[in-house]
């Protein structure tokens, strides 16, 4: 009589969409100019299953002012980056991180009195 190794157990790993390292060094580094401005001063980061958001809020208690989103599914569409504003518009969509993050940038540039 020989016993059968048991039947391996391999829990469904659901997959999830996140920041990777060289992405989250671009959004950091544009976070760190703005609340050295004083526009921003906090964000969170959800990692899930089929995006991943990067939301940035003048105050803790609020909803966020801007969402970075990354959605892998529009890689081949309109670009998996896009910028969504407050009121739930996207504000800019493309492929590339750095330049769909131009269009938070322009909050930046302030004539100088």
């Amino acid at each position: 009589m020989s016993a059968e190794p048991p039947i391996p157990f391999h829990p469904h790993i659901t997959e999830q969409v996140s920041f990777d390292r060289r992405e989250l060094g671009v959004i950091l580094s544009l976070y760190g100019r703005m609340v050295a401005c004083g526009e921003w001063r906090d964000y969170g980061i959800s990692a899930l299953r089929e995006f991943a958001v990067f939301s940035v809020f003048r105050r803790t208690a609020e909803t966020p002012l801007y969402r970075i989103e990354k959605r892998p599914k529009l890689r081949n569409r309109q670009g998996m980056y896009s910028v969504v504003g407050m009121d739930g518009k996207v504000l800019r969509r493309g492929h590339d991180l750095a330049m769909v993050l131009r269009v938070l940038e322009r909050k930046l540039i302030r004539p100088i009195d």
